[in-house]
């Protein structure tokens, strides 16, 4: 049967895929993101196309060297063409949720599945979410509460805990909005019969 590996050292879309049932090996592809990035902002790229374009040269770079399924990816939040990243610290986290306060914006979660070197699937998910007007004593509150695992997501929030107080509404799949869109992956696993239908 062929292996599964995950091109990510994210906690959160390994524990999706564990929780779903699939086996998968993780492998943190080396892959400089930031100089990556940098190129593709220069270049004027759209904040969906880096996204997709990052997911699938992590899976390229992890295929070269190990055989089987290699599913990258990534994700990027999107403020009326504005691109954020993780925030480099606390005092960043901040400014993030202090420019997400009372707008809405979408996370382009991108994934891509490669095998043998060649990308074989790809998939865009779209999650819009809004956020509610935030105080500047709720911003502080809540990042020292959550402390440095904001710094570990897009956006400065984990939807899973605390940072459910931050949305008004949300629209799309959750699974998507923590990382990954485990259901179209399902789906692409099952008709490729690495999971039982």
């Amino acid at each position: 049967m062929t292996d599964v590996i995950l091109a990510s050292g994210s906690a959160s879309r390994r524990a999706l895929l564990a929780g779903a049932g699939v086996e998968a090996t993780s492998i943190k592809p080396n892959v400089d993101e930031d100089a990556v990035k940098a190129t593709m902002r220069a270049d004027g790229m759209s904040v969906r196309d880096q996204a997709m374009q990052l997911a699938e040269m992590k899976a390229l770079k992890v295929s070269r060297s190990t055989p089987g399924l290699v599913i990258g990816g990534d994700q990027m939040l999107n403020l009326d063409g504005e691109v954020f990243d993780k925030p480099a610290d606390l005092a960043a986290a901040k400014d993030h949720l202090r420019k997400l306060s009372g707008r809405a914006h979408h996370l382009e979660t991108a994934i891509v599945v490669v095998e043998n070197g060649q990308p074989v699937w790809r998939y865009l998910a779209r999650p819009k979410l809004t956020v509610r007007t935030l105080s500047n004593e709720f911003i502080d509150a809540y990042v020292t509460a959550c402390g440095d695992a904001l710094l570990t997501t897009v956006g400065a929030y984990q939807l899973e805990g605390r940072g459910a107080q931050l949305f008004t509404q949300i629209e799309g799949d959750y699974f998507s909005i923590l990382g990954l869109p485990l259901l179209p992956l399902l789906d692409y696993l099952r008709v490729r019969g690495l999971v039982i239908s």
